[in-house]
């Protein structure tokens, strides 16, 4: 179902996930080790998804926020 959204919205899903399990890791793995250039080449790619996401029309951002809160349709 995500195939149906612009790429920007795809891009910022797939970044949002990403960053969240990085999140996560960096958290609760006592043995994750963060290197600083990595975690600033990741921000400015959250930032650059971020960005693209907001220069999506309103309609494909609404559907989006929808199709996350609500789960995906039943067949």
């Amino acid at each position: 179902m995500i195939k149906r959204f612009p790429p920007a919205i795809q891009d910022f899903a797939l970044m949002f996930s990403q960053m969240q399990e990085k999140r996560h890791r960096a958290d609760y793995d006592p043995d994750e080790r963060l290197i600083k250039s990595a975690v600033e080449t990741d921000i400015e790619a959250a930032r650059a998804a971020m960005s693209a996401f907001h220069r999506v029309p309103a309609k494909h951002r609404r559907a989006f926020a929808a199709y996350i809160i609500l789960g995906k349709p039943r067949k």
